[in-house]
């Protein structure tokens, strides 16, 4: 593993122009780029597309173009989980999602983070990534922006449009710029049946 990758992945200061990363992004990009290009009728073709491009995809799980990511083999789905329109998962660090996840249209999970303090670092194209991870059940509506490090609770919803910039907890009903807990959201067993608490 080439030392530029191995920082990406461990958190670490790295350059995006180590030749390695490139060759990767190209890989991914080809892959893409025959995603994106395929009819509605050409379901096949995508899931075996996808499976390719991702880390992992769970039974059930399926993605709709257009979809854009960086490397593809850092993004996990589980299973039963939808990603709709135009998402943009920049996977510099792992983003794992869960089972029975639905994510809206033009959602954008960012691992990708650049030095605040440190001007000349942030010149010269230096970057950290931080991993994403979305629990079970999580429904995101459209719009949603996902900040690096950002972990979303089992059963949580995300209103439309909400910049999710710290973690939110298990069941709660959550939105806005930045992103905050509006109410708690009652559990349920495995029929759909609420419950208090």
């Amino acid at each position: 593993m080439d030392d530029q990758k191995e920082r990406m992945l461990s958190g670490q200061l790295y350059r995006d122009n180590d030749p390695e990363l490139v060759a990767e992004r190209r890989r991914c990009q080809a892959l893409l780029d025959r995603f994106n290009a395929t009819r509605s009728d050409e379901e096949d073709t995508r899931q075996e597309i996808l499976s390719a491009l991702l880390g992992g995809i769970g039974t059930g799980s399926w993605v709709m173009p257009r979809f854009q990511c960086d490397y593809g083999y850092l993004i996990r789905l589980g299973d039963n989980s939808f990603i709709n329109y135009d998402a943009i998962l920049m996977d510099c660090a792992r983003i794992t999602v869960g089972n029975d996840v639905s994510i809206g249209p033009r959602a954008q999970l960012l691992t990708a983070l650049h030095p605040m303090d440190d001007h000349e670092a942030r010149r010269q194209r230096w970057e950290t990534a931080a991993p994403i991870v979305i629990g079970d059940n999580v429904w995101m509506g459209g719009g949603v922006i996902v900040c690096p490090g950002v972990t979303i609770g089992p059963d949580t919803v995300v209103g439309a449009g909400s910049v999710v910039t710290r973690d939110l907890p298990a069941r709660v009903f959550a939105a806005g710029n930045p992103c905050r807990v509006i109410r708690e959201l009652p559990s349920t067993d495995t029929h759909g049946q609420a419950h208090g608490g």
